[in-house]
């Protein structure tokens, strides 16, 4: 091992710089290898599954990454503290960063990555397609900011410094190319700590293939199986797979991506893990993208397909043993899909709060391999968690492992279906959709797959209005067994008993893709019900958290099963005909609650970066009016309507609650309307 990749001796205790879901994985393969796990956490990441799984944890003062988990000093004061001798960067935040890779070898540490030579070569993506362009793989030209025109669009604004879709745009407007270009920049400073951005030809379709690479000291270089991750939202992956589709059906692809691969790395003089990245065409031709030097979020289905836990060898590698002379053998199929708090629906929007529950059914295995057909569970939170508005929204990722790749898309669309996720909207509806669909399981996948199929009807609920509603009868009748349950006097009785027939009973729910949902129901003698517009229903069972109906048909009766769970006004029913997820309404309204019309309403908590107008502004319908930083994304807020800003209630810096009024624009008839009725007054005045 050279003293430029290593700095002591064996590894005894890792440090992971980073937070969440991949603190936990690095750690899992620590405790299989007898190693000690060290974690750093944030303000807001004090209560997280991470920092109670570690030996030892090392708090970073403040909330935001640019207070903690990118202080690349805090955290090698935290790893000596702490008596770790080697670090783990993970992805993100300070993996690909050279400066901090030097400064943990230049602590005396040992550093699980690439030699620091390495990533300043691949860090910058202007530099690295050069230098791959000179070594022969082909790559998509670059263009200088500065220098494109109306022949090159749509353009692709790229961060130079990192990914996960920071800092990246699509441009088709020229007049729109320098204010994308700053707000790239922007994104790209906040996450990670480099404003830098390029700019590249912008290819509607095709297919986003890479390649996992392994490489030793002693001269070993290894191709360990290639993934595709062509379904991607706002240039974010959503659903990985192993192996490529395409890569399967295109004779002599896999030869070609391998060797091109094998030349990326060997040209930089890499060791350690890393991901050589290509766009593809349907003919199987392909251009470098990028290579990304650390672990990827998608590795498990390179694990599960290969059955080499990628970790181990990231230690293994750092602590100077030699990896095998050839790759390992391939087996079956494994697809992982990133479970996230967002609303496709709503433009992708990310949601922050509590996470009640999240419980994957069938899960055999949590950060390990899968032996056989099964879904395997890598998550960064709990139930009880709290996602904040500072880092990522990703909750898990769930990953399943099938002989077939049709078994594995059935194995964790059924996973996810079934899952119990309580408190957050979440893309699991879109997810299981995708996976059901028919050119997923034809394997027709490209980047362009959710505007080629329609987002709007892949975001859809997974349950039918039908079903919906009588999963809100099902809460409405565990609320009645809870309410009866929780009574001083008289709780044996049915609910809203009375010696002769009496109107029924009502209660209020509020779908966020049904509307609101009104629930009649009378109890009778013996425990019977009689639910308003569902003739026939019976009652089997009804507690406080399970109710048990049996629903009419042509056929007979079937008996369906519902699991009931409340958290202060929010209802979650489970069940096999899918997840609802309802609020219950008050009986009477507040008056305080009630919002002027026009208001624009923080969607999430965020911090106000800038403001586009001011009160008394004339705007247009979907002008933007201020812009929101959360998640480490920016989220334009527009004007709903045409009309004129009658308040704005923030000012830049300001940190906001999600729900909080930002500002009001009056419609254009009714700012129209005051100002003709003041015309006359104004008049007076001047008379």
């Amino acid at each position: 091992m050279t003293a430029a990749h290593r700095a002591t001796g064996a590894i005894t205790s890792v440090l992971v710089a980073n937070r969440g879901e991949i603190a936990r994985r690095v750690f899992a393969t620590c405790r299989r290898m007898g190693l000690g796990a060290v974690a750093v956490y944030s303000d807001a990441d004090a209560d997280a599954p991470h920092v109670a799984e570690a030996d030892a944890a090392v708090r970073l003062p403040g909330n935001t990454p640019g207070e903690t988990y990118l202080r690349g000093d805090l955290i090698i004061e935290a790893a000596l503290a702490a008596g770790a001798d080697a670090v783990h960067p993970g992805y993100g935040f300070l993996s690909e960063n050279a400066d901090f890779a030097r400064a943990v070898l230049a602590a005396g540490l040992t550093w699980i990555g690439p030699p620091v030579e390495a990533i300043e070569q691949m860090g910058s993506k202007v530099a690295s397609k050069k230098m791959m362009d000179a070594a022969g793989v082909p790559v998509l030209a670059e263009l200088d900011p500065a220098e494109v025109r109306e022949e090159h669009l749509p353009v692709l604004i790229k961060a130079s410094a990192g990914g996960g879709g920071r800092g990246m745009r699509v441009v088709r407007v020229l007049a729109e190319l320098e204010p994308q270009i700053a707000a790239a920049r922007r994104e790209a400073e906040s996450a990670f700590g480099d404003p830098t951005v390029f700019c590249e030809r912008y290819l509607e379709t095709g297919r986003h293939i890479e390649v996992q690479v392994m490489a030793d000291t002693h001269g070993v270089i290894l191709a360990v199986g290639e993934r595709e991750c062509s379904i991607q939202r706002r240039h974010q992956k959503v659903i990985e797979e192993a192996p490529s589709p395409l890569v399967e059906r295109t004779a002599g692809m896999r030869d070609r991506l391998f060797e091109a691969a094998r030349l990326a790395t060997a040209a930089i003089g890499y060791t350690g893990a890393g991901t050589v990245e290509f766009l593809a065409d349907e003919a199987g031709d392909f251009f470098f993208l990028e290579m990304n030097t650390r672990l990827q979020v998608e590795h498990p289905v390179t694990e599960c397909t290969t059955g080499v836990d990628l970790v181990r060898w990231q230690l293994e590698v750092a602590d100077g043993a030699a990896l095998p002379a050839e790759p390992p053998a391939t087996r079956g199929h494994s697809i992982e899909v990133r479970l996230y708090a967002e609303d496709p629906a709503a433009q992708w929007q990310p949601q922050s709060g509590t996470v009640h529950r999240i419980d994957i059914p069938q899960v055999a295995a949590e950060f390990d391999l899968l032996q056989r057909p099964g879904v395997r569970l890598d998550s960064g939170v709990a139930h009880g968690c709290v996602v904040g508005v500072h880092y990522d929204p990703m909750l898990a990722k769930v990953i399943s492992y099938g002989e077939t790749r049709s078994e594995a898309a059935r194995l964790l669309a059924a996973a996810l279906c079934r899952a119990r996720i309580h408190g957050l909207v979440t893309n699991r509806d879109l997810l299981v959709r995708v996976l059901r669909h028919p050119a997923f399981l034809a394997g027709d996948t490209d980047t362009a797959f959710f505007a080629t199929h329609g987002l709007d009807a892949l975001a859809t609920s997974l349950v039918s209005e039908t079903d919906e509603a009588l999963s809100v009868v099902a809460a409405a009748l565990a609320d009645a067994a809870a309410n009866r349950g929780a009574a001083g006097v008289g709780g044996g009785l049915p609910s809203g008993w009375r010696n002769l027939a009496s109107q029924s009973q009502r209660k209020s729910y509020e779908s966020r893709t049904g509307g609101i949902h009104e629930v009649g129901y009378r109890f009778g003698r013996g425990g019977t019900v009689t639910v308003d517009g569902h003739d026939g229903l019976a009652l089997i069972e009804a507690t406080p958290d399970r109710v048990v109906l049996a629903v009419p048909g042509e056929r007979g009766p079937v008996r369906r099963q519902f699991e009931i769970a409340r958290y202060g006004d929010l209802v979650c029913v489970d069940s096999a005909l899918g997840p609802v997820s309802v609020r219950r309404l008050p009986r009477f309204s507040d008056p305080a609650d009630q919002v002027a019309t026009g208001s624009l309403l923080a969607p999430m908590p965020g911090s106000v970066i800038r403001i586009g107008a001011e009160v008394g502004s004339t705007v247009t319908q979907g002008q933007p009016i201020l812009w929101l930083e959360a998640m480490k994304m920016e989220h334009t807020i527009a004007a709903p309507a045409a009309g004129v800003v009658s308040a704005l209630n923030v000012v830049v810096g300001q940190q906001v609650d999600i729900g909080a009024v930002l500002a009001v624009v009056d419609p254009e008839e009714a700012a129209a309307e005051a100002a003709a009725n003041a015309e006359p007054n104004t008049a007076i005045q001047e008379n």
